[in-house]
């Protein structure tokens, strides 16, 4: 018995890295999804019709979009999971806490905001993982 989970240990470092990779690369597709909803209007989203570029929206869109691919490719990816980790949780805090419930993200729809919020500061936490950039440096 010993002997199975000695074997199994030394796999368990590189299994980590690439789930860590995964959730970096799933993370930031979706975050991207929202920058583009916003700049480009793909996929359509009628409330970001006519959005200006420097608007809060418009920032966060920004911000999400160099943010995101920076942390999709993996290249300063700690640095910039910091970033959209605050980015988010001011998400949170300027456009769902207000609407009440503000211990309470299912009831505001801040669900979202916050787990990425949190994902985002994991990766700027332990890193990118296998795949990235930064592991190649």
């Amino acid at each position: 018995m010993s002997t199975q989970i000695r074997a199994a240990a030394p796999a368990t470092p590189a299994l980590a890295s690439h789930a860590q990779a995964l959730l970096r690369i799933v993370a930031s597709y979706v975050l991207l999804t929202h920058a583009s909803a916003k700049l480009f209007h793909v996929p359509h989203i009628a409330m970001f019709d006519g959005l200006p570029l420097f608007s809060l929206l418009g920032v966060a869109g920004i911000i999400e979009l160099v943010g995101g691919v920076l942390v999709l490719v993996g290249f300063f990816a700690r640095a910039a999971a910091f970033v959209l980790s605050g980015e988010l949780a001011f998400a949170y805090f300027i456009g769902h806490a207000p609407g009440g419930n503000f211990l309470l993200p299912l009831l505001n729809q801040g669900e979202p905001a916050v787990l990425m919020s949190f994902i985002f500061l994991f990766i700027a936490a332990a890193g990118p993982g296998a795949w990235s950039i930064d592991a190649r440096r």
